[in-house]
């Protein structure tokens, strides 16, 4: 865990500030737009290729776990979102299509992180990440059309075109990268990947910056969505940290196989739905305001939950 991850939320937080620092000036936030799509794509592009299709086999072994954490993950996840939104953003449809969009994609890195910290299982947690991903880049196409449609907010050809670019794209070509090295595995495990995936943070705090500083004006004068969207977002975690305890309890993992259960669930990859959101509502700031917002959040809430889990793990001994 290098030092940016570790002070990831921090350096989020600092992006955020000098995007709307140079959003100020009519410079910066006519042009900064240009270069928020080419950095998405190379962050999305590192996230790809960092995680081999290999360890599917693995995932499919277990198939309790797997079939409970894509139930929730993928069916009771969506729900949740959705009926949380409802409460508490149905009168800010951007800020409510965004706080679903941030909560229908699991993580598939830095959970892995807090898994690690609360003693949970790694291999197992490691071997259902390409499925989450796989399945969140399937699956998103039809929660934005799903959710965007309900909301009359784009078409479905903005939508198509939108993850033909951003989502298949990038994962096209990590994967062709990885069949042209398969020859020199050392080059890439041991340099592309290892580049890739230290600078995923970097690029993705590029683009915050280019973001914050295209709407830099217009989101200054909006910062109170952050009171808007907490409260739902902190229901959401809470609420799935309870039903991960209580399905783990109900299929009798260990508690090993609960922290993952727990983590997998929680945990949310805003990176991915970010790229899309970029493309397909480029006028529309609130959305993707959510979904810098949601990490901020998201981050302390998974330090929380790690050392609560220590302490069950005490309690239980």
């Amino acid at each position: 865990m290098n030092f940016i991850e570790k002070f990831q939320s921090v350096v989020i937080l600092i992006a955020v500030g000098v995007g709307l620092f140079l959003g100020q000036y009519s410079i910066f936030e006519k042009n900064a737009e240009t270069f928020i799509l080419p950095f998405l794509l190379f962050m999305l592009y590192g996230l790809f290729l960092t995680i081999p299709l290999q360890n599917l086999k693995a995932a499919l072994k277990n198939v309790k776990f797997l079939g409970t954490s894509t139930v929730l993950n993928f069916v009771w996840t969506p729900m949740l979102a959705w009926g949380l939104g409802a409460i508490f953003l149905s009168d800010h449809p951007a800020l409510w299509l965004g706080f679903i969009l941030f909560l229908v994609t699991p993580c598939t890195d830095w959970y892995l992180i807090f898994t690690s910290i609360a003693r949970g299982n790694m291999s197992l947690s490691t071997s259902v990440l390409p499925v989450n991903l796989i399945l969140q880049v399937m699956l998103l196409p039809a929660y934005l059309f799903i959710f965007a449609g309900t909301m009359e907010t784009v078409g479905l050809s903005t939508i198509i075109e939108s993850v033909i670019f951003v989502l298949f794209v990038p994962f096209l070509l990590a994967n062709i990268t990885r069949y042209l090295f398969n020859k020199k595995k050392a080059f890439l495990e041991k340099k592309l990947i290892p580049f890739f995936s230290l600078s995923q943070i970097v690029f993705l705090c590029l683009a915050i910056v280019a973001m914050f500083a295209s709407q830099g004006y217009y989101l200054i004068n909006n910062l109170e969505v952050i009171f808007l969207i907490l409260i739902p977002l902190l229901l959401f975690f809470i609420i799935n940290f309870f039903v991960a305890q209580t399905v783990g309890k109900v299929f009798k993992f260990s508690y090993e196989d609960t922290v993952s259960l727990n983590m997998t669930t929680i945990a949310r990859n805003s990176p991915v739905a970010l790229a899309i959101v970029v493309t397909a509502f480029p006028d529309q700031p609130l959305i993707a305001l959510a979904l810098i917002i949601g990490p901020l959040i998201e981050l302390p809430v998974l330090a929380i939950v790690s050392q609560s889990l220590l302490r069950i793990r005490k309690l239980v001994k």
